[in-house]
């Protein structure tokens, strides 16, 4: 009977240790997720600041944009 407690004890541990192991596994990549969407709303809100132009010229607006006979 006490060899069958500690089994069961054991496999409690070692089904705690992989599920500890398993939930850091999640905080990194929501971490990493985090990290990301910052990275992402600070360019929006950059874009936001500087009227909504971007960089590229499909991100221009039309009437900025010169005749192409000029």
């Amino acid at each position: 009977m006490p060899n069958e407690n500690i089994r069961q004890l054991e496999e409690k541990i070692a089904y705690l240790e992989r599920h500890v192991t398993e939930q850091d596994k999640a905080m990194l990549e929501m971490a990493d997720d985090i990290a990301r969407l910052r990275r992402e709303m600070l360019r929006f809100r950059e874009r936001l600041s500087d009227g909504g132009a971007g960089s590229g010229p499909e991100e221009r607006s039309p009437v900025d944009e010169r005749p192409p006979h000029y």
